[in-house]
């Protein structure tokens, strides 16, 4: 009989970084409050936490961002203002992200790589699992991997990262695992992990994108982490020791996305994430629909 694990409730979302792709518009504001539409990116992730279960949350954040805190805070003048107004429907949305979850905040101080972002968490999280999500990846709603890979986590134990095929020539931009298959078409064994390999040395097309499931032993190996790539405390190197000894924190698996996903660190794919979002929306699709028709045919 398959052993059940224990339940995930907290998620941790690294927000620390300077966004400096995105300069000057990060100059003074976090790149994680640029809109994707008419919500700040960073929404789009709090509310995927919270749609697979996860109401506590803990942002790791830096300095210049305390728009993140606030954003997910209560603005009594506006809501005030709005009520005056009889405004229900725009009420309604200032509101929603004050309700999401449970909010926590710590900062990250030194910026030394995601792995010590994550290892900032271990106060909070104690000793159990819990997922991380990158704020620069947003996972369409409809395609739910965070609540696949809790179910994996719950199944087999230890740890689950997400993976993606990609190109073989795109793959020195991601953190690269060695899979073995398993009974589950969409889940892999991990038996090794490298970041940003050379594609002549990258043991698969398999990328690893940015949502995990942790076992809290790993806060342990990121504490005799030594900085790797980049001068920085990598969380794929921690990830790999995991992979390599069971016996430390369960053994790593892998979800295998096909879904929708969108790199809002890109320039490129945020615009293209604008685009496609905008185009599903009810209130804003038809009429913005037929425009971009127009555009193309006339670009064209």
């Amino acid at each position: 009989m398959t052993q059940a694990h224990p339940r995930i409730s907290k998620a941790v979302i690294p927000a620390a970084g300077l966004g400096t792709r995105f300069l000057p518009a990060t100059k003074a504001t976090p790149k994680e409050m640029l809109p994707v539409v008419d919500k700040p990116a960073i929404q789009y992730v709090v509310e995927e936490a919270v749609g697979a279960g996860l109401d506590d949350v803990l942002m790791v954040t830096g300095r210049n961002k305390r728009p993140l805190e606030d954003h997910f805070d209560r603005n009594y003048e506006l809501e005030s203002a709005l009520q005056k107004k009889g405004d229900a429907g725009r009420l309604a949305k200032v509101q929603e992200s004050s309700d999401l979850a449970t909010m926590h905040y710590v900062r990250q101080g030194d910026p030394k790589g995601l792995g010590h972002a994550v290892l900032c968490a271990a106060p909070h999280v104690g000793e159990e699992p819990f997922a991380v999500l990158l704020g620069d990846d947003l996972i369409d709603p409809r395609d739910p991997l965070l609540q696949r890979m809790v179910e994996v986590q719950e199944q087999h134990g230890g740890s689950v990262i997400a993976l993606m095929e990609v190109a073989p020539e795109q793959i020195h931009l991601y953190g690269c695992a060695a899979v073995d298959t398993t009974e589950d078409s969409d889940v892999v064994k991990v038996s090794g992990l490298v970041e940003k390999p050379d594609p002549s040395d990258a043991p698969s097309n398999y990328a690893v994108i940015g949502r995990y499931v942790l076992d809290p032993h790993i806060f342990d190996i990121l504490r005799r982490t030594e900085p790797g790539r980049g001068g920085e405390i990598q969380l794929t190197d921690a990830l790999q020791q995991l992979a390599a000894d069971e016996k430390i924190g369960g053994p790593v698996h892998g979800v295998v996305f096909k879904g929708r996903r969108y790199d809002t660190g890109d320039r490129g794919d945020y615009l293209r994430a604008i685009v496609r979002l905008a185009c599903e929306r009810e209130d804003l699709g038809p009429d913005f629909r037929t425009w971009l028709r127009s555009y193309v045919a006339e670009e064209m």
